[in-house]
């Protein structure tokens, strides 16, 4: 099988785009399309969070349960996209298909990759090398990087997300990234006509 959109990441930037897109597949222009998600979330920041400052977020929501529930909103929701556990990218490689994604335990090839992972050094994933750079918004002390980009697009079919993608680290900051390049998405397969997913209450 060949994925239309593999994410790579199960992080709030990851999720969210996950879920944007999930909401969009039974739209016409995005029939038959296959999406998936790696869900690395060992490292996630996530991990660690707190949440008292986020709107929609209760007082005292903690980022591992935002993990946790996450995964089950999306699968509940569009299981049509498909989750990956347990497994860690080591590769992004151009391929005449667009991408091979190499983990340790497999290979996957998707005609679009985004990149969802976190800021924090070291980022080994090879084929990407060449665009890492020094965070342009992160404290310096911490010495953070990301992924070089233009509006969240390295290249063609390469999306980055987060605060990989010159981000600050907060919750709604991710969550909007991930949207933002799920709409870009959305937008090609729209023949480019921009492109959104809006929920409404019936009447």
């Amino acid at each position: 099988m060949i994925f239309d959109t593999l994410i790579v990441g199960g992080g709030v930037a990851g999720m969210q785009c996950a879920l944007v897109l999930g909401s969009a597949l039974k739209k016409e222009y995005a029939k038959g399309k296959k999406v998936s998600i790696i869900m690395h979330q060992k490292s996630s920041h996530l991990q660690e969070a707190l949440f008292n400052n986020v709107l929609g977020l209760p007082q005292g929501t903690l980022g591992k349960d935002i993990l946790n529930e996450g995964r089950e909103q999306l699968e509940t929701l569009y299981p049509e996209v498909t989750q990956i556990c347990g497994e860690k990218v080591m590769a992004v490689l151009d391929d005449e298909k667009g991408y091979k994604v190499i983990t340790n335990k497999n290979e996957y090839f998707t005609k679009v990759v985004v990149i969802a992972l976190n800021y924090a050094k070291p980022f080994e994933i090879a084929g990407l090398e060449q665009y890492i750079e020094r965070h342009s918004r992160a404290n310096a002390m911490k010495d953070r990087i990301q992924l070089r980009n233009f509006n969240h697009l390295i290249k063609e079919g390469l999306f980055v997300c987060g605060t990989l993608a010159g981000w600050r680290s907060q919750f709604a900051i991710a969550a909007g990234s991930g949207a933002s390049v799920a709409t870009d998405i959305l937008t090609e397969w729209n023949e480019n006509i921009p492109t959104k997913v809006h929920d409404k209450i019936k009447k």
